[in-house]
């Protein structure tokens, strides 16, 4: 892909997020573009960097360590994949923010290293048994015990959302995880459902394809 698709991406998608955040009555600067670039080569992420793009998600500690060891120490990166206990303490080393907490193990992987992060708590919104996150009604609790750890800084909710043909049918699972975090970042809206996830309070979006083009 040449810098000239990459920036006529990266302009679709801004123009996106625009027209979203004003139909929501919302300012579009409250909104942050998460470019995902998990399976996306070194050449692909400086591409956006030198557009002026400056986050970046990651979903494999191995595969992130030498982008981020070779691009800008500028770019915040945050951790949107599965995060595993035994890695947690390297992981803090390199990501600014992980969206995807959501065990014990986890919780005290982090608490043990010593580097405050920014963590998000991730919900598992469609009860889904094969995919990562706690249940709405397990929260309160969850959350609680975060708050209690001083190297984490809880910051909001995550949630990915069922994979459904219409994108109608994922607002209400993402209203609900809004509905549970009013006053911290919603991490939720991903290529297919950016508008709705805005449209419902999201200030993080995380986009891949509509940035990088499909994964070969």
């Amino acid at each position: 892909m040449t810098e000239n698709n990459y920036s006529g991406n990266l302009r679709r998608v801004m123009e996106r997020i625009v027209h979203a955040a004003d139909a929501a009555g919302r300012d579009p600067a409250s909104v942050k573009l998460i470019a995902v670039s998990k399976t996306q080569p070194i050449e692909a992420i400086r591409a956006l960097y030198d557009l002026g793009h400056r986050d970046f998600g990651e979903n494999r500690l191995q595969e992130a360590i030498p982008k981020i060891e070779s691009l800008p120490d500028d770019i915040t990166w945050h951790f949107i994949g599965h995060l595993q206990s035994n890695k947690a303490k390297r992981m803090a080393e390199y990501f600014g923010v992980v969206h995807t907490l959501s065990t014990l193990s986890q919780i005290k992987a982090l608490s043990d290293q010593p580097n405050q992060i920014d963590v998000l708590i991730e919900i598992n919104s469609a009860r889904e048994p094969q995919k990562s996150g706690i249940l709405m009604e397990n929260l309160a609790s969850f959350r609680e015990i975060v708050l209690q750890c001083n190297r984490i800084h809880f910051r909001g909710l995550m949630t990915v959302g069922p994979a459904v043909a219409n994108q109608e049918d994922i607002r209400p699972f993402f209203r609900e995880v809004a509905a549970a975090g009013p006053d911290g970042w919603l991490s939720m809206g991903m290529s297919d459902s950016l508008e709705v996830g805005i449209q419902e309070g999201a200030t993080h979006v995380r986009i891949g394809t509509s940035l990088f083009g499909e994964r070969g």
